[in-house]
């Protein structure tokens, strides 16, 4: 996975977020302050920051306009939900912008699409005698290709990216197939019957009472 800075003023939003990407398997640092950013990316590899636009000392453009020249990819975190600062974020180099208050999960997916953009993080993942190869969208199980449909893939990239959280059959659908996808929710449940009889997964995928799904793994 991916190591992430989070650069957030509000520690209660800095905990909730940092919480939630240990859970899915993200290492990250923090930070409180706009110059505390310059001395976090001076000593360790960053591959992604969520920054806060209304710092303390120095606002997220200012520290953007800084650190521009490490190519490091941004998701700016404002309450402002104007669009001149919309394109200001933009127009400096953000690779996305989420507006508070936001659902975590939501957070989770678009970091998640712009770590996939840059390419960053592992590029597979490894659990019991399960690979999946994200690039590749192949999986072995002993080493042994297993023939998953696209649906399947996707809807297993999804579980295993939002590890450990328990994700609603519309979150699935919304997160694995666009909101667009037309058909009865309940399709979930046959695609996750399929995943656990082909990876052998039937204890890690767990049935959520009342809500879902979740991937149980030990990060």
């Amino acid at each position: 996975m991916a190591n992430i800075l989070v650069v957030e003023d509000e520690r209660a939003i800095n905990d909730l977020i940092t919480m939630n990407l240990k859970l899915v398997g993200h290492t990250y640092s923090k930070a409180y302050r706009g110059p505390e950013v310059f001395e976090i990316l001076e000593r360790e590899k960053t591959d992604l920051i969520l920054l806060d636009v209304m710092l303390p000392e120095l606002d997220g453009f200012e520290v953007m306009q800084r650190i521009a020249h490490l190519q490091v990819p941004v998701i700016l975190i404002t309450a402002k939900n104007s669009l001149a600062d919309r394109i200001k974020g933009f127009e400096l180099g953000a690779d996305d912008y989420i507006i508070k208050p936001f659902e975590i999960l939501e957070l989770l997916a678009r970091i998640n699409v712009v770590l996939r953009r840059g390419e960053k993080g592992t590029s597979s993942f490894i659990c019991d005698n399960v690979e999946v190869r994200y690039m590749e969208r192949q999986v072995l199980v002993d080493q042994t290709p297993v023939d998953l449909t696209v649906r399947e893939f996707e809807l297993l990239e999804v579980l295993i990216r939002n590890r450990n959280i328990a994700l609603s059959r519309e979150k699935l659908l919304e997160l694995a197939w666009g909101y667009d996808f037309e058909g009865d929710t309940r399709t979930v449940d046959v695609h996750i019957r399929q995943l656990r009889k082909k990876l052998g997964w039937e204890e890690r995928i767990k049935t959520i009472f009342k809500l879902g799904y979740r991937l149980e793994v030990q990060s």
